[in-house]
């Protein structure tokens, strides 16, 4: 007979990272607290991720610490499958990326694909200033482009609101490139396959959508020129 977990000692659950103890071991006992308690309100939760997988969503967000897609969403393991970069940039020749979405649509055919941006982002302060940042730099090419497409419109606004508004944009420019995918037309196509855009604001803890009308004109310009066959 298998019996009930017991709890982890709350000293070692409990201690501060600022604490003697080396932040692995802080982690790793986090995490027996964690597997404690989920147990207890959920005792089917590892049984049922245990045997696969099918999440609704896809989350692609960017690498900040301080966004953890699952928690943020109020939701648990295997409920939300993940992409995450700095920007949350998606480029259409990016193969990490274009595996993701090839398998969360494609074979895990998930119904929703979301694009989060979030304030206080460092990758768009960095697309928003002119100093060299290595590797970065071409990483981050894609958001300076769109930084100089509405170069106007963002010098007209104050720095707080010019990285919020470059940060919507770059969500924005990402759903255009999903929007241009074989795999995503035909998922849009064959069954209904939605696309959003999230704004998390860091500071509150609250997502933001973004609003997104397309007209059938652009979906059907778009579908001859990228869909594949």
């Amino acid at each position: 007979m298998t019996k009930n977990p017991q709890p982890p000692s709350q000293s070692s659950a409990s201690q501060d990272t600022s604490g003697s103890s080396h932040p692995l071991d802080f982690a790793l006992a986090r995490n027996k607290a964690w597997v404690y308690q989920t147990r207890n309100s959920d005792p089917d939760l590892f049984a049922r991720i245990g045997s696969g997988q099918s999440p609704e969503i896809l989350w692609i967000g960017c690498a900040d610490s301080r966004i953890p897609e699952t928690t943020v969403l109020g939701l648990k393991p295997g409920d939300v499958f993940v992409h995450r970069n700095i920007a949350n940039i998606v480029n259409a020749t990016d193969l990490s990326a274009l595996s993701v979405i090839h398998y969360a649509v494609v074979h895990l055919k998930v119904k929703h694909v979301i694009v989060c941006g979030h304030t206080s982002c460092g990758g768009v302060a960095g697309a928003l200033g002119n100093a060299r940042l290595g590797m970065l730099d071409s990483w981050l090419q894609p958001l300076r482009q769109v930084r100089a497409q509405h170069t106007a419109e963002l010098e007209a606004l104050a720095p707080a609101e010019r990285a919020l508004r470059l940060s919507e944009l770059g969500v924005r420019h990402s759903l255009e490139v999903l929007r241009q995918n074989a795999d995503v037309i035909d998922a849009v196509t064959e069954r209904g396959l939605q696309l959003h855009g999230l704004i998390f604001n860091v500071g509150t803890g609250e997502l933001s959508v973004l609003d997104e009308e397309e007209g059938e004109t652009e979906k059907e310009i778009r579908g001859k020129a990228f869909a594949l066959k």
